[in-house]
């Protein structure tokens, strides 16, 4: 393997950091996109559970706020929740698009290194290319072996390019998409929140939390 390395020619070094940058950040984004990190369970029951009773004060929205991504939008409405419901939406919009792009850090990066992987290998190839035309120029086309390290060369960096940037575009289109998915789930939560919080959703949460009275509700109904 070293000997693929070293027959690559220098160009291989620029795609070796791509490579060990690349896979830094696929685990790096693998442990921060967890939906459990970004978007807990059952928050907004929570948030209407500490309203009902009356714990919802300064204090639990500041605990909400640094718990995960989804309080700190959740925390936005809650500081407004005094207003009127248009004014609740504008602070979590407000929030959300600060949050969403906490959530797409280093993608940017990792798409580049997608694009500039194969770009270096394809330099690779050129300077082998001109290494091998250079020798025929010289020496003539009799000795295949003085022609083979150029050849060599090209070939081996256009792999190394391609051998990153193809699952390295393939994270980053997964992850991508992952940020999207949570993002729409935190706003579906977001706006969840904001109805309870106005009593909109107030009776499907009460059911949610007492469902010894959501089947009497139901037995009522036959």
């Amino acid at each position: 393997m070293l000997e693929l390395f070293k027959a690559g020619g220098l160009l291989m070094w620029p795609i070796l950091i791509c490579s060990v940058i690349s896979l830094a950040i696929i685990f790096e984004r693998f442990w921060s996109l967890q939906e459990k990190r970004i978007t807990p369970k059952h928050l907004v029951t929570q948030v209407w559970q500490w309203a009902k009773v009356g714990h919802l004060n300064n204090q639990r929205i500041r605990d909400l706020r640094v718990a995960s991504p989804l309080g700190r939008i959740l925390a936005a409405g809650l500081v407004n929740r005094s207003h009127e419901r248009e004014v609740m939406k504008e602070s979590i919009e407000e929030v959300g698009r600060h949050v969403a792009h906490t959530l797409e850090r280093f993608l940017n990066t990792l798409g580049t290194i997608a694009s500039i992987s194969p770009l270096l290998g394809l330099l690779g190839t050129v300077i082998g290319m001109i290494k091998v035309f250079a020798v025929i120029t010289t020496h003539g086309v009799g000795d295949a072996s003085i022609l083979a390290e150029g050849i060599s060369e090209a070939l081996l960096t256009t792999a190394a390019g391609l051998s990153v940037a193809i699952p390295t575009l393939m994270f980053h289109r997964y992850f991508r998409g992952k940020v999207d998915a949570l993002v729409m789930t935190m706003e579906q939560e977001a706006l969840k929140m904001v109805e309870v919080m106005q009593g909109l959703r107030e009776n499907e949460y009460a059911s949610h939390d007492n469902p010894s009275q959501k089947d009497s509700d139901a037995e009522s109904n036959q």
